[in-house]
């Protein structure tokens, strides 16, 4: 990639290459979640399978605070470092799995439409392979495995993970995401924004209500809810910086019961997304006013409930470089795509507030396959060859890496 150095692939030996049982049985254990989705705060199956497996393999893990998600210490400090933490989301969505699959979800609407089975899984896959090369002397520093519930309950459980300490002791920390536009066996990588911020937006308007053949005698709040619906996001497109990529995006309106009565009620509600930090932390105070504005034209009393969930997700170099240099040492440069910043959310961000980190963009397509198979679909699938490029790129990046004390 442009932004960091290429290592030609032999230039690193390195041990911790996934054996024949150790895959199938990852695939095993990515399927076995893949129908058992579970909803944010809600993952104790998922813990218990997970906890029960680094167990097995003479791990400790501890369950956070809140009874799901764990995290797992491998491996001794080395004098004067801090620990990598290897970070991987394990909480569902509330949509149908509408695929014929074998390993088709077992719960009405729930699924595993945003490939956090296989977050999961690369995390456990690359902690069992490390495992065994901490009992080899292989492992030079210690590593943090941190399972993460409810990434999709804004504003992110990484939030409250943080809280809980699972920073402590972490100079660093790496994730994937996975993504349906690049071939499974490669990843997308770029230095700085990688995400978007994402908040929640949920708007009432309120008037008198009346008759429709009278609208000018009281408050036509259809018709304001409609203009708030249209004019907000082109009176903020003139009021921030275009390339601050600020945008209001509507997922619900609701108003009024009956064709011939102006109601006394509105809703409206969406998300705010933007590219920068800057604009991030204005945003709230700008669509407050443009929201306010608008409304006021239209006679409607409006009340704006903003709720806070993200902030991008910012690549640090350094940590991007080792998971470059990860990548190339295992399958090569070819392996490794440039990718663009989306205005997609990821909760990831919060330990990026505390401690320089990553995330790659992991490939899930069958290379080849024209179809497309979006995030946060029913029909969302990968091809499961990405769980050995996943666990190759964190075991990799676990012995190249060079975390000093914090």
């Amino acid at each position: 990639m442009n932004q960091l150095k290429s290592r030609e692939p032999g230039s690193v030996t390195l041990p911790g290459t996934l054996s024949e049982p150790l895959r199938a049985e990852l695939v095993a254990f990515r399927r076995d979640l893949h129908m058992h989705p579970e909803l944010g705060n809600q993952e104790f199956r998922t813990t218990a399978a997970l906890k029960a497996r680094l167990e097995a393999a003479g791990l400790e893990p501890k369950v956070l605070p809140g009874g799901t998600g764990l995290i797992c210490d491998i491996g001794t400090r080395a004098a004067g470092r801090s620990m990598l933490a290897i970070r991987g989301d394990i909480d569902a969505l509330p949509i149908p799995d509408v695929k014929t699959v074998a390993y088709r979800s077992t719960v009405a609407n729930r699924a595993h439409a945003c490939g956090h089975d296989v977050h999961t899984t690369t995390v456990l896959g690359a902690g069992l392979v490390l495992a065994e090369l901490d009992r080899q002397g292989l492992l030079p520093n210690a590593v943090r495995l941190v399972f993460q519930p409810a990434e999709e309950v804004l504003p992110g459980g990484a939030a409250d993970a943080v809280e809980a300490g699972v920073l402590d002791g972490v100079g660093r920390i790496i994730a994937v995401h996975c993504d349906p536009r690049v071939d499974a066996g490669k990843i997308g990588l770029r230095a700085g924004p990688i995400t978007s911020a994402c908040d929640r937006l949920e708007v009432t308007l309120d008037g008198p209500g009346g008759h429709t053949a009278r609208p000018h005698l009281t408050t036509d709040l259809v018709t304001a809810a409609a203009r708030v619906a249209t004019d907000v996001p082109a009176v903020l497109a003139r009021r921030v910086d275009a390339r601050s990529g600020l945008s209001v995006t509507w997922g619900r309106i609701e108003a009024g019961h009956a064709p011939n009565v102006i109601p006394q009620h509105a809703e409206l509600s969406g998300t705010v997304r933007c590219l920068d930090l800057p604009t991030w932390r204005e945003a709230p105070d700008l669509i407050h006013a443009a929201i306010d504005e608008v409304a006021t034209l239209h006679r409607a009393k409006s009340t704006v409930t903003y709720v806070r969930g993200v902030p991008p997700v910012v690549n640090d170099p350094a940590v991007a470089e080792l998971l470059h240099d990860a990548m190339t040492a295992r399958r090569g440069p070819y392996a490794i795509e440039d990718t663009e910043q989306s205005l997609g959310g990821e909760d990831f961000s919060w330990y990026l507030e505390h401690v320089p980190g990553a995330m790659a963009r992991l490939g899930v397509r069958t290379p080849g396959d024209a179809r497309v198979r979006d995030l946060h679909a029913g029909d969302f699938d990968v091809d499961e060859r990405c769980i050995e490029a996943g666990v190759e790129l964190f075991t990799a990046a676990a012995l190249l890496d060079a975390t000093p004390q914090r």
